[in-house]
């Protein structure tokens, strides 16, 4: 079974776009600052799909679709030694490439959930929430034969979501002291 990158984002839009439509309803509203920082999130997730779920190559221009092959997909490709995987890039930039790409890509996961989350209001409520975001994507590629269930990305992405809080947490610092002397 192939899926198509615009076909796995239209899913996800549409999941997206009803989940959001029944909390209006159920809510008798909707409040425009909430719904803007969700678009970010939302925005997130879609960078993350597209770039977790489908490779950075393409032939003639095309993104490469996602094969489902019940076949090749077992046993599953899984990785569950730390940094063992990074050793199988052939060039010091797709080591790098690797490690700054599954970072700085939950970074903004980092900034926008606590933003959005007011019960996330510490750095080991977000990190745990990006890591279960991160795990749910690790999981989700288990029967993809294409991809490779990797611990090192959950622990970069969780480093991301990290940095992503510091940076949070440092805009809010810098706010709160201008504030003060206002």
């Amino acid at each position: 079974m192939t899926i198509r990158f615009i076909t796995l984002e239209l899913i996800f839009t549409a999941i997206w776009l009803l989940v959001r439509v029944i909390v209006w309803i159920r809510n008798k509203g909707i409040d425009i600052k909430r719904e803007a920082m969700l678009l970010l999130m939302y925005i997130n997730l879609a960078v993350i799909i597209r770039f977790v779920f489908f490779p950075m190559e393409t032939v003639n221009g095309q993104i490469q679709p996602l094969y489902f092959d019940p076949a090749r997909a077992f046993p599953f490709r899984l990785n569950l030694i730390p940094f063992t995987n990074l050793l199988r890039f052939k060039t010091a930039r797709e080591l790098m490439w690797n490690l700054v790409g599954n970072t700085v890509m939950f970074i903004p996961t980092g900034i926008i959930l606590p933003i959005l989350y007011k019960r996330l209001d510490s750095f080991w409520k977000v990190s745990l929430a990006g890591f279960l975001i991160s795990l749910s994507i690790e999981l989700l590629q288990l029967p993809l034969a294409e991809r490779i269930s990797d611990v090192d990305d959950l622990i970069l992405n969780t480093l991301g979501v990290m940095l992503g809080y510091g940076i949070y947490a440092l805009i809010k610092r810098i706010i709160h002291i201008k504030h003060r002397k206002a």
